[in-house]
């Protein structure tokens, strides 16, 4: 395996420290991990895009309720108590 040495602030280190699952993955397995990641496998169909479209429409138009609505109506009153904090 050939080797590069790569030159990084300290604050990129520590972010990069803070990214690892487990105290020795090493940052080849992490840069290769989140270099995949930033790959989509799963493109969006059509009819997913199309109903994005929608919903940006629905927006525009001003046709959205609010979360705490939403809760409301389904009884949660755990989660309206905690979106007032």
């Amino acid at each position: 395996m050939a080797m590069t040495t790569v030159q990084l602030r300290s604050e990129t280190k520590e972010k990069l420290n803070d990214l690892k699952l487990h105290p020795r993955e090493t940052y080849d397995e992490l840069i290769d991990r989140l270099a995949n990641a930033a790959y989509d496998d799963e493109p969006l169909s059509d009819e997913e895009i199309e109903e994005i479209r929608e919903s940006e429409k629905d927006i525009q138009a001003g046709r959205v309720r609010s979360l705490r609505d939403i809760m409301k109506d389904l009884g949660d009153d755990r989660a309206i108590r905690s979106l007032v904090k």
